[in-house]
C-alpha cells in the first residue's frame, strides 16, 4: 500500500526533505511553500517547483499555515503523513489534526537542547561541541513531541553557519531515508525527550549580528562565523557606511600594537586588521556599503556604554 505524505517548507532542508522521496514506496501528494513574492522572508529561501516536479509533486503556494484554504488544500491531498522541514510559522491544532500523531517536524539540533530558533547561529555562539539533526512528531509545544530520529555530529573548532548548515542537511538526508522506511514498515516508536535536559534558544534578527569591538577577539570570531551565509551577516560601521564580515581569523599571538577597541591597525595583503577589547582580528572577507577606501583613523562601529 503506498503512503501519501505532505511537505510544507520554504528552504534547502525542504529540498533535501523532497529529494528523499525519489525512488521510495512513498507517493508525495504535495509540496506547500511560500509564493516566490514572500521569499523575502528567509535568507535561505529555495524555489522548490523543480524538487517537487522531479518527484511528481504538485506546488501550493500560500503564506499562511493555519489559513482555511491552507488546511483544504492540505486536507485534499489526503496524506498520510505530514513533513514541517524548514517552516517557520506554527502550526495550530487545525493543522495538526489533519494527521493526528503523524505530522513529523524537523528541527537542526540535538533535542532537547536547543529548542526554538536560530538553532544553527546558536550552536557556534554557545561554542557547542557536538550537534544532531532531528526528526519528531509534533504536538502543541516547542519542539517538544517524541523523537522519531536522530542524527549526531562533531562540530569542528572553526565551524561556521555555512559549513554547520550544510552538515545539517547531510544529516537530513540520512534521516528522511531512515525514516520513510521505518514508517512504511510500520514502524512507529518514537522516544520521549528527557525534559530534564531541555534548554531553547531565543529568535535571532539581523541587528543581532552588529559587533561590540569592547569584547574578546574569541567572541567576535564567533559571532562572524555564526551570523555569516546564508544569514544576514555580522557588521560594523566604517564613517557610518555598514561593513557586512563574512570571515575572520585570530591574531595569536597579538602583534606588538596599541590600539583603541574597533580601531583599525591595518589594511593590507592579509586582510584589515582590528583590535578588540582583548586581542586582535583580522577580517579577510568583507563587503562594505561604499564605493571610497576604508578608513585607516577612528574607531569603527557604534559607542558602547
Amino acid at each position: 500500500m503506498t503512503i501519501r505524505a505532505v511537505i510544507i517548507g520554504a528552504v534547502e532542508s525542504t529540498a533535501v526533505a523532497i529529494r528523499a522521496f525519489a525512488g521510495s514506496s512513498w507517493e508525495l501528494a504535495l509540496v506547500v511553500t511560500l509564493p516566490p513574492e514572500k521569499s523575502g522572508r528567509h535568507s535561505d529561501y529555495v524555489d522548490l517547483q523543480p524538487e517537487a516536479a522531479n518527484v511528481g509533486a504538485p506546488i501550493y503556494h500560500t503564506s499562511q499555515t493555519n489559513h482555511a484554504d491552507t488546511l483544504a488544500a492540505i486536507s485534499e491531498a489526503k496524506p498520510d503523513y505530514i513533513f514541517v522541514v524548514g517552516w517557520s510559522q506554527i502550526c495550530g491544532p487545525d493543522f495538526l489534526n489533519i494527521t493526528p500523531g503523524r505530522v513529523i517536524g524537523y528541527h537542526p539540533a540535538a533535542l532537547p537542547r536547543l529548542r526554538g530558533r536560530a538553532a544553527i547561529p546558536w550552536t557556534i555562539l554557545l561554542d557547542e561541541k557536538i550537534s544532531a539533526g532531528t526528526l519528531f512528531r509534533m504536538a502543541k509545544g516547542v519542539d517538544d513531541g517524541p523523537l522519531l530520529e536522530q542524527h549526531f555530529f562533531h562540530i569542528a573548532p572553526r565551524e561556521t553557519a555555512m559549513s554547520l548548515y550544510n552538515k545539517h542537511m547531510s544529516a537530513l538526508a540520512i534521516m528522511m531515508r531512515r525514516a520513510l522506511a521505518r514508517l512504511s514498515d510500520g514502524n512507529t516508536d518514537f522516544l520521549e525527550q528527557d525534559e530534564s535536559c531541555a534548554t531553547y534558544a531565543v529568535r535571532r534578527t539581523p541587528a543581532d549580528g552588529l559587533i561590540n569591538w569592547h569584547q574578546p577577539a574569541q567572541e567576535i570570531d564567533r559571532l562572524i562565523r555564526a551570523a555569516g551565509r546564508p544569514y544576514p551577516g555580522a557588521y560594523t560601521f566604517a564613517n557610518d557606511k555598514r561593513l557586512t564580515i563574512w570571515r575572520s581569523e585570530l591574531v595569536e599571538p597579538a602583534l606588538p600594537f596599541h590600539a583603541m577597541p574597533g580601531q583599525l591597525i591595518a589594511n593590507d595583503a592579509s586582510g584589515l586588521l582590528l583590535q578588540t577589547g582583548s586581542g586582535q582580528i583580522r577580517l579577510t572577507e568583507w563587503t562594505w556599503d561604499s564605493d571610497g577606501q576604508l578608513p585607516m583613523h577612528g574607531i569603527w562601529g557604534r559607542k558602547y556604554d
